[in-house]
């Protein structure tokens, strides 16, 4: 994977202001074009279906059974908040854009249950929609990246990461100066003795295509971009097929092998559905722009623990943000820009 360094041209940036009527039933984004009508999207597998198919019908006499003794005391048939009832309607959950405002009530409370049950702790699940008129864009400074790797760790603690796994959603790229094939470079650096001399380091985390390939892959639907340009993955909708991993130019997208396993000490309580909810084992995962911090108007943890302010994140539809000011007045060039996938991540050095 190799770095173009041709300057941005100003008139590039994007102008166009999202729709704030594209946002859907339960969620955001343009229509869902390829998923099937809703009426036969039980034909889709989701993370539920793709565990049980070999016992599809002991989980139907389940269902069955339960519902005839719930009828018969008199109890809802609506989620009860128990194990197996919380199971069943997640495997029998709709796609996140097609759900009722009470579908994804529903949704978010079998989350919070689910992590007290798992983690022993209380979260709170939220559904925060995009801002009107924000794009976010990412730029960052190499001169001024160290390799030190706290935007790893912040981003790790922050998103509910694993602790028993590598599954990491930035990666740092150690390479001799001069070096520009990334191919070259050392992928898997992990902070010990940075910063060396010889040496310049590039992070690399989803670069939130105008134009991404990942969605493009995806044979159902689960993954798609918001109005806010942030990709997003339902979870619950994933079959961990991988074809989106393969797709990616960037190296962004990393398959849960494990189950995460989180102390209850450093799970972060303060989740969205499409970001650092606890998620389960054979899924796909990215970053998310910490979409449950920056829809609320804060900055990405990584952004935040950078010690030596190599991060600039913004709205780039906001003509005084910092991120615009980076874009207009500095060379800034994205990786592989070649691919045509439009990157709403840039870097620029000032050396």
């Amino acid at each position: 994977m190799a770095a173009d360094n041709s300057t941005r041209s100003p008139e590039r940036i994007p102008t166009q202001k999202p729709d704030p009527n594209d946002s859907h039933a339960g969620g955001s984004g343009p229509p869902l074009g390829p998923l099937p009508k809703s009426n036969d999207s039980d034909a889709l597998p989701d993370p539920g279906r793709r565990k049980l198919l070999g016992g599809v019908a002991g989980v139907l006499t389940a269902a069955a059974t339960t519902t005839a003794i719930a009828s018969t005391s008199g109890a809802s048939k609506e989620d009860d908040g128990s194990p197996l009832m919380d199971s069943l309607a997640s495997l029998f959950q709709t796609h996140y854009r097609r759900m009722s405002p009470e579908e994804v009530a529903a949704a978010l409370a079998r989350i919070e249950r689910r992590a007290k049950r798992e983690h022993g702790v209380d979260i709170q699940c939220k559904n925060t929609l995009p801002q009107p008129n924000v794009r976010f864009g990412y730029a960052l400074n190499l001169s001024k990246c160290k390799g030190l790797r706290h935007c790893v760790t912040a981003c790790v603690e922050e998103n509910n990461c694993g602790r028993n796994d590598t599954l990491e959603n930035i990666r740092v790229v150690k390479l001799d100066q001069g070096e520009r094939r990334l191919d070259r470079g050392e992928p898997h650096h992990h902070g010990a003795g940075a910063p060396e001399p010889g040496k310049w380091y590039l992070p690399i985390q989803c670069q939130q295509c105008e134009d991404p390939a990942c969605v493009q892959a995806c044979p159902v639907g689960a993954t798609w971009q918001e109005p806010d340009g942030i990709v997003v993955v339902d979870y619950d909708w994933c079959i961990g097929c991988r074809y989106c991993g393969v797709a990616c130019p960037y190296w962004a997208r990393h398959f849960n092998w494990k189950k995460p396993v989180i102390p209850p000490e450093e799970v972060t309580p303060q989740t969205h559905y499409l970001g650092n909810r606890p998620r389960p084992s054979g899924v796909m995962e990215k970053c998310t722009f910490c979409i449950q911090r920056t829809r609320k108007g804060q900055q990405p943890a990584c952004q935040e623990a950078c010690p030596t302010g190599a991060r600039i994140f913004g709205n780039i539809l906001d003509p005084g943000s910092e991120i615009r000011w980076i874009l207009a007045n500095k060379p800034v060039y994205r990786l592989k820009e070649e691919m045509g996938t439009e990157p709403t991540f840039w870097y620029f050095s000032e050396r």
